[in-house]
């Protein structure tokens, strides 16, 4: 895979924000910039495999990609709640 660097700074971008709003969603605040970014991405990873399989579809560009890892890294979330014993406190 080959990247500009106008793509790493977009990979950046909607990591951080589909972090944030994964972090407001689920624990009510956020785990940093780089906490962030990288559950973001790892989010947009979990989505992108997912939401195919389900065929699912939200939005269109820029916008799509936040709404997909940002629904990403909210099961990301989830899931490392449910494993780490904090299930019970939503």
């Amino acid at each position: 895979m080959n990247f500009s660097d106008q793509g790493i700074l977009v990979i950046l971008l909607v990591g951080l924000v589909a972090g944030w709003l994964a972090g407001k969603i689920v624990r009510g605040a956020g785990f940093g910039v780089i906490g962030d970014i990288c559950i973001g991405i790892v989010g947009a990873f979990i989505a992108s495999w997912l939401l195919p399989r389900l065929h699912i579809g939200l939005g269109a560009g820029l916008v799509r990609e936040i709404i997909d890892a940002t629904i990403g890294a909210v099961i990301l979330l989830l899931i490392v709640r449910l494993v780490s014993g904090g299930g019970r406190r939503w």
